[in-house]
């Protein structure tokens, strides 16, 4: 915390932590509808360039890698110097490079700007930070919740198509004020000046004295906690809530279009259904953990995650028993149509939702004083999850010829990270109560039966 900010009393901290609050929030927001727009307006955008799907897929990958890469930077820049400022500075960077997309004619142009506008996704540690600054401890799971269902700015370009259905339609081939293409391309210019117009409202409704948990603090302390294995470990836990997230919600409006047959609209709407759980159930996840504990939240996410996924990466097929005199037989046939499909990755989508929030939940917890580079290093990874899986999707559909394979690949993340944090546990359990650790349940008392 900065000398200047110890000198404020209860009622104005309480004033700026609702400040930073719902202005970081709104920020995050439409940093991370612009973060991933490519989502939806891959479509358009594949159609017009006549892209394949590994090339279309790419658009998001880039994206995503460049809304992670910074991420620990930006985490530890905001600890000393205050969130304040590097928000603002992140939101008219990015306009830049949003605006411009609305004027590439290219693959490779729009790689290239593609690139430069996932710079929004690195907003996500500076919030971290910032937040966790202004809040005390026993709000904080809540708080980083709130603040991280502005993760439901993945839908904000979805959510537009479905409420003005035509809009990519009726204005393709017009001009507006004598630069401004309509069709898809009017989505990134109404993002850059949205994006402006954020940035002078946190300049005039923030605390100008703002909150640095890490002013003057070394760089090298700040990295220390960076050697222990568990920073590391709540990296993958993040990859497979929030990366997959990201992965999910850029690939899915596709996936709905290619295997259901539905319309661009209808996907649109259908991918909201896993994006809003996924990031309005944060709040959530973040009252449960700090009601709950962290880990047995965390226990709740993987075992849906792993129950869904599964079930979703064998949409169909069918049970064939051998019998003894040869033949063969079938039996047990299940065909998964788009109904209960859309049912299971809502409930895919609630368990991100709330395991995102505990995962953040630990770092507070054992990294009070560098939740900046901790929180950095673990979205970092997040968004790297988020840069991999979408090119992953989209070979291990060529070479298996399974749509479904998308699900497996999930699956065998999930099931890595629930295996690793059991194992944890167990260890913990040997070092610290060694005399129970072995036990399955609570010894009986002699005679308590008789």
């Amino acid at each position: 915390m900065s000398a200047t900010a110890s000198s404020t009393t209860p009622a104005d901290t309480s004033r700026g932590s609702t400040r930073v609050l719902v202005m970081s929030t709104i920020a995050f927001t439409l940093m991370f509808a612009v973060w991933l727009m490519f989502g939806i307006l891959g479509v358009p955008i594949q159609k017009e360039l006549k892209l394949s799907d590994p090339q279309l897929a790419w658009i998001s990958a880039v994206a995503v890698l460049n809304g992670s890469l910074w991420r620990l930077p930006a985490g530890m820049l905001t600890d000393r110097i205050g969130g304040r400022v590097v928000t603002i500075a992140m939101l008219l960077l990015t306009a830049i490079p949003c605006y411009l997309v609305a004027h590439a004619h290219s693959y490779g142009m729009l790689l290239m700007l593609a690139f430069l506008v996932g710079f929004a996704g690195n907003l996500f540690s500076v919030g971290v930070a910032w937040n966790s600054a202004w809040t005390p401890k026993e709000r904080q799971g809540f708080a980083l919740g709130v603040f991280g269902a502005g993760n439901v700015g993945a839908s904000v370009t979805k959510l537009m198509l479905v409420v003005f259905p035509t809009v990519l339609t009726a204005t393709a081939g017009a001009t507006y004020f004598g630069f401004i293409e309509g069709g898809w391309r009017l989505f990134p210019v109404i993002y850059s000046f949205a994006l402006v117009a954020v940035a002078v409202l946190i300049l005039v409704v923030t605390p100008r004295t703002d909150r640095m948990a890490g002013a003057g603090k070394p760089i090298g302390e700040m990295l220390e906690p960076l050697k222990q294995m568990r920073v590391w470990r709540f990296s993958l836990y993040y990859a497979a809530v929030f990366g997959a997230y990201v992965a999910l919600s850029a690939w899915l409006p596709k996936y709905y279009v290619d295997n259901f047959d539905v319309s661009l609209h209808d996907a649109a709407l259908l991918t909201a259904t896993f994006i809003f759980p996924a990031s309005l159930l944060r709040p959530v996840g973040g009252a449960f953990s700090d009601r709950l504990g962290a880990r047995k939240v965390m226990y709740l996410t993987f075992g849906v995650m792993l129950v869904t996924t599964g079930i979703l990466m064998m949409p169909n097929g069918h049970l064939v028993i051998a019998h003894p005199d040869g033949h063969t037989s079938q039996h047990l046939a299940w065909n998964l149509g788009i109904a209960p499909f859309a049912v299971l990755v809502f409930l895919l989508g609630c368990a991100m939702g709330i395991g995102k929030a505990a995962v953040y939940k630990h770092i507070p917890e054992y990294f009070p004083d560098n939740v900046g580079s901790v929180g950095g290093l673990v979205g970092m990874f997040g968004g790297l999850g988020g840069f991999v899986l979408p090119p992953l999707f989209a070979y291990t559909k060529q070479w298996s010829g399974f749509p479904s394979s998308t699900f497996f690949v999930l699956f065998l993340l999930t099931a890595l990270c629930a295996i690793w944090m059991h194992l944890t546990v167990l260890r913990m359990h040997r070092e610290h109560s060694p005399e129970i650790a072995d036990r399955i349940e609570r010894p009986e008392t002699v005679g308590a039966h008789r």
